[in-house]
């Protein structure tokens, strides 16, 4: 068949025809997703709300929609996404904190790394490990090794510095979970669970782990009727602790931050080594292990760096980021010792840089986010992200986060068919805060997104919906998709 010009000309008028309508179809994606954002962030009830929101295209960067991208916001916990990504840059994945064991003479010494997981009740459950099991390993090993009696047991967590609590930390949350003491040796999160038991009348009160390093101020009433419920507050006195409240028939566990984390490992291996049968004498002293000490080697317990980003990000486990932050202050610093606050700002600081996020976009003060004083912005948390998705380092980064639907902070959101497993990231909460930054998975690739929402702090009253900023991450598939 011979194409004449004429039957040219129109075959391009009629392709031309078919795919003019396309062009706008993109347009129109695209202006949805951004119509579905601004009717969340426009909405009258959100006028003393600050958000800062930005989204780009993972394979290319390229920015689809931004909302006051430059401006520093308050993260909460997000700040544990630029945390955990530079200690994954700088440490590796294939790092691992090792705690060891070992005999001085006839000195016992526990050398910490800074490991946030030791006695971690759910690494321990993910591994099949019971409760306690680390000072049982302990007992026989030293057993095994013919040794049966112990002088001094010798705390060396000196690869951290002593400030073990942080100056911008609300004081009066000082005995949650959350705000637990950071140390370079890490036990049971550094808190014990207190369950309170009305039995016939009587109220008791029990511990998690048992052991005589705390003592406890029972002032719990029981009740017959109603509804009961308990707190733990500190005394004057290092790990003693009122509890108050009423109890029906069982309250808790609710767990409590104790002070002087080396101690209290040190306290409860001395309690279980003497239940075990081995002859314990001498203190418990907590200092670096002496330059003359011939340490020899009995046992070592090592975590891996998928497990402290996981609880940090899927779970949001403050003391995880908190430890990564002094980590890779000690690792910058000569002999690898005393990891700081301070120590730690100055290195992310230089990895933020080093990505090209100008000095005004960031300021470091925690890891976990509970400051009030840290300041980032969504273009500083996508780029971070960005830089992470393009490392041969993402997959492991990736599975750290919070699945939508399954699992983490998220797991009881985005249950829906369309959104479930399509949305990894990090929550982020404290008072007057909300945030969440991830990666949206479509059909048609993946897309970084960073959401942060301040109240005006002249405006007390106004309110975040954790449902609201979902809807953003939802804007982002559905747009994608239509």
């Amino acid at each position: 068949m011979v194409i004449t010009p004429c039957v040219m000309k129109a075959r391009i008028r009629t392709l031309l025809l078919i795919l003019l309508p396309i062009t706008p179809l993109i347009h129109v994606a695209r202006a949805d997703m951004a119509a579905q954002i601004n009717a969340v962030i426009r909405k009258p009830a959100h006028k003393n709300l600050r958000f800062a929101v930005h989204v780009v295209k993972a394979d290319s960067g390229k920015t689809v929609y931004a909302h006051n991208a430059s401006r520093p916001m308050i993260p909460a916990s997000n700040m544990k996404i630029i945390v955990t990504a530079t200690a994954l840059k700088l440490l590796g994945a294939d790092y691992h904190y090792t705690t060891k064991v070992g005999m001085c003479d006839d000195k016992l010494v526990i050398i910490g790394s800074g490991d946030p997981l030791l006695g971690d009740e759910a690494t321990d459950g993910k591994y099949g490990r019971k409760s306690g099991w680390l000072f049982h390993d302990i007992a026989e090993k030293l057993k095994a090794s013919g040794i049966a009696t112990i002088n001094d047991i010798i705390i060396d967590s000196t690869v951290f510095d002593d400030n073990r609590v942080h100056p911008s930390w609300p004081a009066n949350q000082l005995n949650q979970w959350y705000a637990c003491e950071v140390s370079g040796l890490n036990y049971n999160d550094n808190c014990i669970d207190i369950t309170v038991r009305n039995i016939g009348g009587r109220v008791k009160v029990l511990t998690e782990p048992k052991t005589n390093f705390v003592k406890i101020v029972n002032k719990v009433k029981p009740i017959k009727n109603g509804s009961g419920a308990i707190g733990a507050l500190r005394n004057n006195q290092p790990n003693v602790f009122t509890v108050t409240g009423k109890c029906k028939k069982q309250q808790g566990p609710v767990p409590v931050a104790i002070e002087r984390p080396p101690a209290f490992f040190g306290y409860l291996l001395a309690e279980k080594l003497i239940g075990a049968g081995l002859n314990t004498t001498g203190r418990l002293v907590e200092k670096g292990v002496p330059d003359q000490c011939d340490f020899r080697l009995i046992a070592e317990y090592r975590t891996p760096m998928a497990d402290c980003l996981a609880r940090s990000n899927k779970n949001s486990l403050g003391l995880v980021a908190e430890a990564l932050l002094k980590t890779i202050a000690a690792k910058s610093e000569p002999g690898g010792k005393n990891g700081s606050w301070e120590g730690g700002r100055r290195v992310v600081s230089r990895f933020l840089t080093g990505l090209g996020i100008d000095e005004s976009e960031f300021y470091i003060d925690d890891g976990s986010g509970l400051s009030r004083q840290n300041r980032l912005t969504a273009g500083a948390l996508t780029k971070v992200l960005l830089h992470v998705y393009k490392s041969p380092e993402w997959p492991v980064y990736r599975d750290s986060l919070a699945v939508g639907g399954v699992d983490g902070t998220i797991g009881k959101y985005f249950r829906e068919p369309e959104y479930k497993g399509k949305i990894r990231g990090k929550t982020g909460y404290i008072r007057g805060v909300k945030s969440f930054s991830g990666v949206c998975s479509s059909e048609k690739g993946d897309y970084i997104f960073a959401i942060l929402v301040n109240i005006n702090e002249k405006k007390p009253y106004a309110s975040i919906k954790r449902s609201e900023i979902n809807n953003i991450a939802k804007a982002i598939i559905q747009s994608d998709t239509d």
